[in-house]
């Protein structure tokens, strides 16, 4: 197969076939006499293999480590548990960070939404977010 033939096989990018390439994610192909390259399925497999590994929210080092065990023979099925729960943490330590973040915000807003400053407002920059939305609003 032609690049254009496993672009369209695994909607990667041409760019992204060869960066992989570049990258050691994708051994390289065989090429024709005249220099071109020449792809068999399992190329389309390995990109199909990577691109579920992106969505699972890997990074290309972590697919890197996977497809290496791989390479060697050995299954890499038990370290794929691993970065996948590893994964799993950070998301949801993520999610509760994006919850703390939210509900700060919320209270925030409807401090704004209290009253609105004064030709006296001494804040610095913005009244909003310079004082303690536990306190109440002054205004004239």
């Amino acid at each position: 197969m032609k690049i254009g033939e496993v672009a369209e096989l695994t909607g990667a990018s041409t760019k992204t076939i060869r960066f992989y390439e570049q990258s050691g994610l994708v051994p390289p192909p065989a090429r024709t006499p005249s220099g071109h390259r020449v792809y068999g399925p399992e190329t389309a497999d390995r990109l199909r293999f990577i691109r579920r590994c992106q969505a699972a929210g890997m990074t290309l080092q972590e697919v890197r480590q996977i497809l290496t065990v791989h390479d060697r023979g050995e299954s890499p099925c038990g370290h794929v548990g691993r970065v996948l729960t590893d994964r799993l943490e950070d998301v949801r330590a993520q999610i509760a960070e994006l919850a703390a973040l939210e509900a700060h915000l919320e209270t925030v807003l409807k401090h704004a939404a209290q009253g609105e400053p004064t030709d006296h407002d001494e804040a610095s920059v913005c009244w909003i977010l310079e004082t303690d939305p536990a306190e109440p609003t002054v205004t004239d």
